[in-house]
């Protein structure tokens, strides 16, 4: 019997990290397959992760780049699935699909599966504690459908939070699903076994799905009338810069839950052997807080050689970079998400390419 958990979680909140220490602390031992739908056009965490499964686990990867599970690929998922299940036959797959997926509908193509050899694990959304409140704001049903959609929210960056800040967070998606169970405790406190105990807890979510997967597009629509529209709360970090996030596609998604994520977000990626040091990652990531230059940027990461011969992984949300020493790979790979990206801007930042 092979068990089925999936990973959600907005861009940048942090769920590839949460399926490494997974990986690596609660499913030790076990035969894993990954399937892994990256919005866009280049594969950056197959990289991360594989790291994890050579040390931990029997790990096999199947990197979808080519679209968003939510929308057009719902059949070329279960088909993947299939596959890898006939070829690999493994004790759990974990599915992470796109961070703009909508959680309800990739749980919706697992739970449709006709196998009697899987059956549902759990079902985690990762949520970051500083940027809940105007991620549900701006994107509407696709942040609150992935919170609605959870056995579990875990979430992440809490460590130093403020109680009251903790509280705004807890507040806001206990706003969107009332019964939500919830992690607010920092990671690195806690076991992996007892994150997903937590999660098992509370799991079994394909027996309600079938009825009530359509429920919450109706019901988590957030109007976001217009007088409140300009109001996005960048509480944290960088109160100055982001005034003007994302408002014009406020009412292009959140009215009939029909859009797919490719109407709404656009990804920027290329493949790369130019060489970047780490000061210069540090300005360019900089840089990105720039929306008049670049357009609202939400995530960046990849992963490139440095001038000493090592290779160097990045991460950018809006506020917060971070850089570490990563494994070679066959070329360098940078990817960019956002809304109404100005592609020449980010060629020219990453230094022409």
């Amino acid at each position: 019997m092979t068990v089925i958990d999936i990973f959600s979680g907005f861009l940048g909140a942090g769920k590839t990290t949460l399926i490494k220490k997974l990986i690596a602390e609660a499913f030790r031992g076990q035969k894993l397959v990954l399937i892994e739908n990256e919005f866009g056009e280049i594969g950056i965490d197959g990289a991360f992760l594989r790291e994890a499964g050579g040390q931990a686990a029997d790990l096999e990867i199947t990197e979808m780049n080519s679209g968003c599970i939510c929308c057009s690929l719902v059949g070329d998922f279960a088909s993947a699935l299939d596959l890898a299940l006939d070829r690999f036959h493994p004790d759990r797959v974990l599915i992470e699909p796109s961070g703009v997926g909508k959680l309800s509908d990739v749980a919706a193509a697992v739970a449709g599966l006709k196998r009697e050899d899987v059956q549902p694990g759990a079902c985690i959304t990762v949520a970051d504690a500083l940027r809940c409140k105007m991620y549900a704001k701006n994107f509407g049903e696709f942040y609150t459908d992935q919170i609605a959609s959870a056995d579990l929210v875990v979430l992440s960056r809490t460590q130093g939070l403020s109680e009251e800040k903790l509280e705004t967070a807890i507040g806001i998606l206990r706003g969107i699903k009332p019964e939500i169970s919830l992690v607010t405790t920092p990671w690195d406190a806690l076991s992996g076994e007892q994150i997903y105990a937590a999660a098992s807890a509370g799991g079994h979510w394909a027996e309600a799905l079938l009825e009530d997967a359509h429920h919450h597009h109706d019901d988590d629509d957030d109007d976001d009338d217009d007088d409140d529209e300009h109001e996005h709360h960048h509480e944290h970090h960088h109160e100055h810069d982001h005034e003007h996030h994302h408002h014009e596609h406020d009412h292009h998604h959140h009215h009939d839950g029909e859009h797919d994520a490719d109407e709404v977000f656009q990804s920027w990626g290329r493949e790369t052997p130019r060489r970047y040091s780490a000061e210069e990652l540090e300005s360019i990531l900089d840089a990105l807080e720039d929306e008049d230059r670049f357009g609202p940027v939400l995530r960046a990461k990849g992963i490139v050689p440095d001038p000493e011969g090592g290779w160097l992984e990045f991460d950018y949300v809006p506020g917060e970079k971070q850089l570490r020493k990563g494994s070679p790979e066959v070329t360098g790979r940078i990817c960019v998400i956002g809304a109404g990206l100005k592609e020449d801007a980010l060629g020219a930042v990453f230094g022409g390419i």
